[in-house]
């Protein structure tokens, strides 16, 4: 486990993570912090316990966003992929009533050939 020391508020923690997360978790703490300053920018001094609550709700809000535009965008996906296979059903049976009548405007020619030959 490797050990990183973020920053929040303006104070160190020292975190543990996986080796090879410690630029992740860096990332997650200055997400964090972004969202503390934010905060304190808008609603001043509050204490410490609090503001990080404040703070984790707001990266959780923005978290339950992105999963429902995601769940959403799965959804389209789905619509799109059945809409497709619909369109591919469609050119399949399409191609095999083309076949079928240029099978039977063969036969007429060839009958045709045949008189007048």
């Amino acid at each position: 486990m490797a050990q990183v020391i973020v920053q929040v508020n303006d104070r160190p923690y020292t975190m543990q993570c996986p080796d090879g997360e410690e630029d992740h978790l860096r990332e997650l703490a200055k997400l964090l912090d972004t969202e503390v300053s934010r905060i304190k920018s808008n609603v001043g001094t509050v204490g410490d316990i609090r503001l990080l609550v404040m703070a984790g709700l707001m990266v959780a809000d923005r978290l339950s966003e992105s999963v429902r535009r995601i769940e959403e965008l799965e959804d389209q996906l789905r619509g799109a992929r059945e809409a497709r296979n619909a369109t591919v059903q469609q050119a399949r049976e399409m191609e095999a009533k083309f076949t079928e009548r240029l099978e039977i405007a063969a036969q007429r020619l060839q009958g045709l050939a045949g008189k007048m030959g």
